[in-house]
């Protein structure tokens, strides 16, 4: 890559921290790469009190880029502009840099949504229970809301998190005041068995059962899975979960996280090139 470096190649970033184990690098300079685009993306370890700097270092070097944790809130506070996404989770992972104007983006939901279409599962008027608050559940229940859901069933632990989805469900009313969605506490285990029984989707967004070897569940009930259920992970590693697992033994259609993570990378490439990144989500 080095003998391709100009005086003119484009500089394009990741912060947050850590960030030595991310795979963004490898694969935005080989969409680069493959679409001879003279560009490179570095990723640079940046803590969420330095984020004020690294924004004003993005304007000063004209850069792209990308955020991650636990830097996507407080990047959101320094862009120009939000998308509409953007302002109801109240996060970016996405800096679009329009000719000095910063535009903040959210594309984890966007990957999530394209990944179950790629395996066929529909959104618009079906009903989803989801598991979790965080930044990934927040920008999934988001994008389920923009792609026509009929209703959310938020389930979370009586925690922080908890707290943060309650502004989640204000802010995505605002928008979408005719969506049916609530968040309910998870320790509330009949409630959580009517709105699976109910729903046409399952969601896991917590970090519940990674890690290679990892046989922890949310749904530690497996009398709660349905056959005519679909039972997605965010979880990429491993590739299947103790859920999904627990899932498919029930005959329940199963997706994945890494569709999600590579879905996220492709939206965001496109939005820095206006090309599509030359990999396959699955």
């Amino acid at each position: 890559m080095s003998e391709k470096i100009s005086g003119k190649t484009k500089l394009l970033g990741l912060i947050g921290t850590p960030v030595g184990h991310s795979g963004s690098p490898a694969m935005y300079n080989y969409g680069f790469d493959q679409l001879d685009i003279d560009a490179v993306y570095l990723a640079f370890d940046i803590k969420e009190d330095q984020v004020a700097q690294a924004i004003e270092a993005f304007r000063t070097f004209k850069m792209s880029g990308n955020v991650t944790m636990p830097c996507k809130t407080a990047a959101a506070e320094y862009m120009d502009e939000l998308t509409p996404a953007a302002k109801m989770v109240g996060a970016i992972n996405t800096i679009v840099n329009d000719e000095g104007k910063l535009v903040g983006h959210i594309t984890d939901g966007v990957g999530f949504v394209d990944n179950l279409q790629a395996h066929d599962v529909k959104m618009k008027d079906k009903k989803f229970v989801v598991i979790g608050a965080g930044g990934a559940a927040t920008a999934i229940q988001v994008q389920l809301a923009i792609e026509g859901a009929a209703s959310i069933a938020i389930f979370n632990i009586k925690d922080a998190f908890y707290e943060k989805g309650k502004e989640t469900v204000a802010r995505i009313k605002e928008y979408y005041p005719d969506l049916a969605i609530e968040i309910y506490d998870l320790a509330d285990q009949a409630l959580l068995a009517e709105k699976i029984n109910e729903a046409d989707c399952l969601v896991n967004a917590t970090t519940v059962g990674m890690g290679e070897g990892n046989t922890a569940t949310p749904i530690a009930d497996t009398d709660l899975l349905h056959a005519d259920l679909t039972v997605a992970d965010a979880i990429y590693n491993p590739p299947m979960t103790q859920l999904l697992k627990d899932a498919s033994a029930k005959g329940c259609k199963t997706v994945g996280g890494k569709g999600m993570l590579i879905g996220q990378g492709k939206a965001a490439f496109k939005l820095f090139t206006g090309k599509e990144l030359p990999i396959k989500a699955n």
